[in-house]
């Protein structure tokens, strides 16, 4: 994520300054406990797993919303509806085009051409639709189509259940910079895919300005 370390906000720099120093102190009582005799260190452990999970779920919400915001002027919209499928556990996947050409990625989808909204997206992925277990393929402020198929990735993920959503755009974004979000309907965890790699992101609409 080097490419954009710099857009980092004085208020996100707090946050997670605050959050390591949180994980420094109890790294800091686990070592005293060792000490004395190994007590409750499990239960720390446990503490400190949740916190850097918080940290990393802060961290890349910020970052999806860095790579979006260059492509489209709307991308609050993207936000709104992956949380609305994340409530309601309606999968999604949404792959957002930035410079790399597309089309030659994909199996064709059925055309749209609307202005991008989050009401458009929820209904789309709305169990049942004809097109809910395809990819929506947004272009700037547009929904150019939808129900495309995409590139499943070709790596294996150890210890990892992938559905084909998640591979999908793992796949996608191994071979362009486009950014991929994902909503599993079986656990309405939100994720993205860039440069081949899946990261997390916090359920509920952050703040990140």
């Amino acid at each position: 994520m080097e490419e954009i370390e710099a857009l980092l906000t004085p208020t996100i720099q707090k946050n997670l300054t605050s959050t390591l120093t949180q994980i420094n102190s109890k790294i800091e009582g686990m070592i005293g406990k060792i000490e004395n005799k190994g007590c409750g260190i499990l239960t720390e452990f446990e503490n400190i797993h949740r916190v850097f999970n918080k940290l990393q779920l802060e961290a890349s919400s910020f970052y999806l919303n860095s790579y979006l915001s260059p492509y489209t002027d709307i991308f609050e919209e993207l936000t709104i509806a992956v949380q609305h499928l994340s409530e309601r556990k309606h999968g999604g996947l949404i792959v957002v085009k930035r410079d790399d050409s597309l089309e030659h990625l994909m199996s064709s989808g059925i055309p749209v051409g609307a202005t991008l909204s989050s009401a458009l997206l929820e209904s789309i992925f709305y169990p049942g639709s004809p097109l809910h277990d395809g990819a929506v393929f947004v272009e700037q402020n547009t929904i150019i189509s939808a129900g495309n198929v995409l590139p499943l990735s070709k790596i294996t993920y150890e210890n990892k259940k992938l559905g084909t959503r998640h591979r999908a755009a793992i796949g996608i974004s191994e071979e362009s910079d486009a950014l991929v979000l994902v909503v599993s309907e079986e656990t309405g965890n939100i994720s993205f895919a860039f440069n081949g790699s899946l990261y997390p992101v916090q359920s509920g609409t952050p703040n990140l300005s």
